[in-house]
C-alpha cells in the first residue's frame, strides 16, 4: 500500500532554531471546492476495496498489489486508523463533499526528513474518477495546509517515468520537476526510474503571488 510516515526528530539538529521546526497537527479535515479530506474510519473498507484497491488498473504504477478482499483492506485500514494517534501521521481519505461516506482515493505523506521540514506525497484514485481533475484538487489542499499551518519547507512527489499522467497531477499543482532518478524504484512493473518533483516554501510563495490571492 502506500505506507504513511511518521518519524519523530529526536532532538534538535545543529544551526536550527526552535522557532524554525515543523508544526504537526495530525490528519485534520480538509475542504476543497468538491471534495472532503478526512481521516479514514474502518467503515471506509468496503469503499476503498470497490473503488480503487481491487484494481490492476490503479495499482500498475503503485508499490503494492491489488487487494484480493475486503478483509486485507480492513487489516490496512486498522494499521493506519491506529497511527492517528501519532500528531505527525498524515493520511486522508479522499470523499466528494455531497457523499462522504464514498472514499474514492487517498492521498498521505509516505516519507518525512525532519532534519529539513520536507514531506514526500503519495496518492492513489479510483479509475471511475481519472480525468475531472480531482487529484489536483486534493493535492492542491494538501499542499497549502503543509506550507500554511505546518510550515514546511518542502513538498515532494515521485512517480514512474513511464506513468506521466502522475507527473501531470504534480505540475498542475505547481511541483517543479528535478530530475529522474534512475533505478530508485520498485513497483508492480519491478525496478523503475522515477521522476522527481518538488516545491519549496519559497516557491509557494511565488505561486499564490501569481494567483493574486
Amino acid at each position: 500500500m502506500l505506507r504513511p510516515a511518521h518519524f519523530r526528530r529526536p532532538e534538535r539538529e545543529a544551526g536550527r532554531r526552535e522557532d524554525e521546526e515543523m508544526n504537526h497537527s495530525g490528519t485534520i479535515r480538509l475542504e476543497t471546492k468538491r471534495l472532503v479530506l478526512r481521516p479514514f474510519v474502518i467503515t471506509d473498507a468496503q469503499a476503498m476495496y470497490r473503488n480503487w484497491a481491487n484494481d490492476p488498473q490503479v495499482t500498475r504504477f503503485l508499490t503494492w498489489t491489488p487487494h484480493e478482499n475486503v478483509k486485507e483492506t480492513e487489516q490496512i485500514l486498522s494499521e493506519w486508523i491506529a497511527q492517528y494517534q501519532n500528531p505527525d501521521y498524515y493520511c486522508w481519505a479522499i470523499a466528494f463533499r455531497e457523499d462522504e461516506g464514498n472514499v474514492i482515493g487517498n492521498i498521505c505523506v509516505v516519507k518525512q526528513d525532519p532534519s529539513v521540514d520536507s514531506v514526500t506525497i503519495g496518492y492513489c484514485l479510483g479509475r471511475r474518477w481519472w480525468g475531472q481533475g480531482l487529484m489536483p484538487e486534493a493535492f492542491s489542499e494538501v499542499i497549502r495546509f503543509f506550507f500554511e499551518t505546518e510550515k514546511a519547507g518542502r513538498i515532494q512527489a515521485n512517480h514512474d517515468t513511464n506513468n506521466p499522467n502522475s507527473g501531470r497531477v504534480m505540475e498542475k499543482c505547481g511541483l517543479r520537476q528535478e530530475g529522474i532518478l534512475r533505478r530508485s524504484g520498485r513497483n508492480c512493473q519491478g525496478i523503475c526510474d522515477e521522476c522527481l518533483h518538488g516545491m519549496v516554501a519559497e516557491d509557494y510563495g511565488e505561486l499564490i503571488k501569481r494567483r493574486g490571492e
